[in-house]
Parts: structure tokens; sequence; C-alpha cells
């Protein structure tokens, strides 16, 4: 396989491109340039190593395989994310109609969040995070995905849609109604004394984001672009 470098400035749907047309590696390079973020949207979703493992697995064999379908009407990474996320939540979905029991496993926990630091970082945030990925692991999968990318990993939220591929205000909804359904679950992990804070200040803390390791969620206008859905929606099945 050719070193990362030869491919120099190449853009991601170049690279694409050259991959329908026979360049034996030029995929290789996509993975290697995405692989890191994939991982971590599937594993934050999934809340399970060898299920988000399998997850990218499946996402990487149906990209290579529909790479062809690919119209450029959205960013190539766009493109991968979103066959993973739904790779992802056919295997959440699975999941819940098997009544899987939830991950607790404290070693594993710790890592969801902050993979790279956990073991540096104060017991007091590993708590938060195992206790923060419990909480997330009783929500619906399509409120999940939305809060794993949104919250966590710092999409804005037009991109979020773009990825999950419906409405931004249905990315919107879901994120509200995520975090609503987390709230009770997190409500004493709330600084000291703020249920005794009246008025718009109680309620602005009510109404607080998932703690998030990318820093708070943000919000563009809406989007009406189109973008390539035919691989992502096929992306969540074993190819």
């Amino acid at each position: 396989m050719a070193d990362g470098t030869a491919y120099g400035d190449i853009g991601d749907q170049d690279l694409l491109a050259r991959h329908v047309e026979g360049d034996p590696d030029a995929f290789g390079e996509l993975v290697r340039r995405h692989r890191d973020r994939l991982w971590a949207v599937a594993l934050r979703t999934l809340g399970d190593r060898e299920e988000a493992a399998d997850a990218v697995q499946d996402a990487l064999v149906s990209a290579y395989r529909a790479a062809h379908t690919f119209r450029g009407q959205a960013a190539v990474t766009t493109w991968l994310h979103r066959i993973t996320v739904n790779a992802c939540l056919d295997r959440a979905r699975k999941a819940a109609s098997r009544k899987t029991a939830p991950v607790d496993d404290a070693e594993r926990l710790e890592q969801l969040l902050e993979p790279h630091e956990s073991a540096s970082a104060p017991a007091e945030r590993n708590d938060l995070h195992r206790q923060l990925v419990e909480a997330l692991g009783t929500l619906p999968a399509d409120q999940r995905a939305a809060l794993v990318l949104v919250d966590m990993q710092g999409y804005p939220v037009a991109e979020a849609a773009r990825i999950l591929d419906v409405p931004v205000g249905t990315v919107k909804s879901r994120c509200a109604r995520g975090r609503a359904r987390l709230l009770p679950l997190l409500t004493h992990l709330r600084p000291d004394g703020d249920d005794e804070k009246p008025g718009p200040e109680r309620n602005r803390t009510q109404g607080a984001s998932v703690p998030s390791a990318a820093g708070p969620h943000r919000t563009d206008p809406p989007d009406t672009g189109q973008s390539d859905s035919a691989a992502a929606k096929g992306g969540g099945g074993r190819a």
C-alpha cells in the first residue's frame, strides 16, 4: 500500500474518484484520514468496543462497494459519517430488540468520551463520563446519535443533519427530547446550589445540553442542500 504522503494535497473527492477508477490505495488513504472520527462516533453511539468496531467495518465495506454512487452532493467525510451512523443505528436497534442489558464495564465506559485522556483525567471526570454514557444508553438510538454528533463530537446542527440525512429541525428535536430524557438522570451532576437558583437562571440550568468533551453544541441556519444518501441508507447491513 502506498504511503499516505504520496497523495499530497489530493482531496477526498478526488481520492474516491481514483478508487472508483481502480487505484488500489486511494480508499485506504481515505480510511487513514477519517477512521479516528468514525471510530469515535461509533464508540460513543454504541458504548461497546466490539460493536463499534463491527459497525465501522460494515460501514467501510459498504462505502468501498458503493463509492461509484457518490455524486458529490455532500462532502466525502459527511457521506462516510452517514454510512457509519446508519450502521450504528442498525446495530443499536437490533440490540434493543434483543433487550440487551446496558454496558456496565467501568474501564470501557471511562474511555468512551475522552479515550485519549481517561488515564490522566481526574477521578471526578471519569465518574461523570461513566454516568453520562450509562444514561445515554437509555435513549432511543436516533436521539443518542443526534446527541453524540452535536453535544459530544461538536458538530454544527446543520452538519449533523447532513450526516443523519434528516432535516435540521429533526436533529434539534431529537437533541431536545434526548436532553429532556437525560436531565432527570443527570440532575445530581449539576453544581451545588443550582436547585436554589430562582427564575431564568434556574431555567437556563435545566435547559443545558449534555456535558460535552467537544464543548457546547453549536447551531447553524437550516441547510436545504441535498446529499448523497443511497449508499448511506444501505450502510447498516453487513456486506
